[in-house]
């Protein structure tokens, strides 16, 4: 709601564990997270759907960074994403997430992220687009 403050860490991150580790960079951001065996199917791999929710998260977190390095406080609202599997994660893992905005406007930023083993072996690329709104201006949640 506008005017509402916003919670730092989000809910997701803090549920899925994810600590971000570098944000120096405007545009771009670096988050680890465990990969925990609440997140597994019954082989022991790590479901996509949680790598998915890492990238939102730290492509979301880049765009922020994009937006204030240009003086401009915003809510980040992902419109659409890619999520590309690439290896099975095993539980116990430790994921490294870095995520960069590429390319970026007033209303909207287009980010990328790559999700990374703690063997060195890329697990699972991301793609997405954000639309950038000012803060206080988001939109009203929809009337049931």
């Amino acid at each position: 709601m506008p005017g509402q403050p916003i919670q730092v860490p989000p809910n997701c991150e803090l549920t899925l564990g994810m600590r971000c580790t570098d944000k120096s960079r405007p545009g771009r951001t670096v988050w680890t997270m465990a990969a925990d065996e609440r997140f597994a199917n019954p082989v022991g791999i790590v479901q996509g759907g949680f790598l998915g929710a890492m990238a939102d998260s730290a492509m979301g977190s880049a765009t922020i960074t994009f937006a204030a390095a240009g003086g401009r406080k915003v809510v980040a609202a992902n419109v659409e994403m890619k999520t590309s599997f690439l290896a099975p994660v095993r539980v116990g893992s430790e994921l490294t997430c870095t995520a960069t905005v590429v390319s970026g406007g007033r209303r909207v930023a287009f980010a990328e992220a790559e999700v990374v083993d703690d063997g060195g072996v890329t697990v699972a690329r991301a793609s997405s687009t954000y639309l950038l709104t000012p803060r206080g201006e988001e939109p009203l949640p929809a009337e049931e």
